[in-house]
């Protein structure tokens, strides 16, 4: 893929204006298909420089073709019609979460609902395949852009018409006066209209009866950010979110490591995981929260959907010796700290006090948590414990640890196995003791 350099906040990367014309998104068509037909990106951007483009236009078409090929995972056959940042990809939300998000605020009967920090709009393409009216909202001039054509894409292939798409995205004089708005973190401050201007303003919440927010996490820019660790540095800032959450049904999407201490008491805190990847962590307010439930680990896996919700944090299940089975639970589980439901729900303990393996006598089929048979008990020692695994021909080895101060990495590389069979060890603490044990899936 070739490089393209990167663009300061609110700028096109050089060449990316091209693609939002007609010639340059036909250009981008014969690029993808080029690409699917089995043509390498260096020969496609050999013939497109023969036929008079410019490296900055081919860099674009090059990195756009490959952003919607990742692209893929997240968004389906959709990837093909939309476009991208790099940044933006990265921190869009999976089409199957967002459609969630969407139908969270479809239920509780909101039907305009704003997105504020749309980005590339992948909230916004699910709530207009929801039903729902957007209102959506990017501060970045040239993501607005983008997200413009994703939602125009997405509001002819949904029959949205009229105000089903009232401001796909905003344009940079809008952007920098909600920028305005946002930075001094009071949301009464993104409401007024401009005095003598009868026209609602795109980022005006007149009419809205649903907000979600997505904040930005990380330094502006369309590539190569830096995460931002403080969250009043966030785009909007959690004042500001927290402070939308008392006028609306609000939802805030955050990253799944926030700390537990900045979750409101009225929030439902929902945290989500993907194909076993750990994605998001969902604030819910007012009538997109659902009564009595404070605490959700959400599951995804493929087509399948199961979550396990709680009043409150689950307390830890008490710990025993160690069974037949071995469960490693969801990083959902364990982040929404409902390892104690889970243990509950399948007659399992934990192995040691603050180690979050389970352990029982009996195999239960859960969507929350991985099951392995242990197999034995091996030494923990790192010399007796490669005689062992090369005693019994293991090659390809899969190293979990929890409780164990090792780098899997660097052991599997000291270990030097070179055997014909696959296994699984688990380096962990059991009854407070270093154990290594020899497992398989189960």
């Amino acid at each position: 893929m070739s490089a393209v350099r990167t663009a300061s906040s609110g700028e096109a990367l050089p060449g990316w204006e091209f693609l939002l014309t007609a010639e340059g998104l036909a250009a981008l068509s014969d690029v993808d298909a080029a690409l699917a037909s089995g043509e390498n990106s260096v020969a496609v951007g050999a013939r497109l420089r023969k036929h008079g483009g410019s490296p900055e236009r081919v860099a674009a078409l090059l990195t756009q073709a490959e952003l919607r090929r990742r692209a893929r995972g997240k968004f389906g056959a959709l990837a093909e019609r939309l476009l991208f940042t790099q940044a933006g990809l990265e921190q869009a939300t999976r089409a199957p979460v967002a459609a969630l998000h969407a139908e969270r605020f479809r239920d509780a009967g909101c039907r305009t609902v704003a997105d504020l920090g749309c980005g590339i709009g992948a909230e916004s393409l699910a709530m207009l395949g929801a039903g729902l009216s957007v209102r959506a909202v990017e501060l970045d001039p040239f993501t607005a852009r983008l997200a413009e054509h994703n939602l125009t894409v997405a509001a002819a292939i949904h029959g949205a018409a009229g105000n089903a798409l009232a401001s796909p995205a905003v344009r940079i004089g809008d952007a920098e006066a909600l920028g305005s708005a946002l930075r001094a973190s009071a949301p009464p401050a993104i409401a007024p209209r401009p005095e003598g201007d009868a026209a609602r303003p795109p980022w005006s919440l007149d009419g809205v009866d649903g907000v979600f927010l997505d904040p930005a996490r990380r330094t502006s820019g369309h590539r190569d950010t830096r995460r931002l660790a403080a969250p009043e540095d966030y785009s909007p800032s959690l004042t500001f979110a927290f402070g939308l959450a008392e006028r609306f049904p609000t939802g805030v999407k955050l990253g799944p490591g926030l700390d537990r201490e900045l979750i409101p008491d009225d929030a439902e805190a929902q945290w989500v995981s993907a194909d076993g990847q750990l994605v998001e962590t969902g604030l819910w307010f007012g009538s997109v929260a659902r009564p009595g439930v404070r605490r959700s680990a959400l599951v995804l896996r493929g087509d399948e959907t199961a979550e396990l919700t709680a009043a409150g944090d689950a307390p830890d299940p008490g710990h025993g010796p160690l069974g037949e089975f071995l469960y490693e639970p969801d990083g959902a589980v364990i982040r929404a700290r409902l390892i104690g439901l889970l243990a509950e729900r399948i007659g399992a303990r934990t192995v040691s006090d603050g180690i979050a393996y389970l352990s029982g006598e009996r195999l239960v089929r859960t969507p929350f948590a991985q099951a392995f048979r242990i197999v034995e008990q091996l030494p923990a020692r790192e010399k007796e414990l490669r005689r062992a695994l090369v005693a019994r021909d293991v090659g390809v080895l899969e190293i979990k640890k929890r409780g164990a101060d090792v780098d899997p990495a660097a052991l599997r590389k000291r270990l030097r196995l070179r055997g014909s069979q696959s296994a699984t060890l688990f380096l962990t603490r059991v009854s407070g003791r270093h154990v290594a044990l020899l497992a398989e899936r189960a």
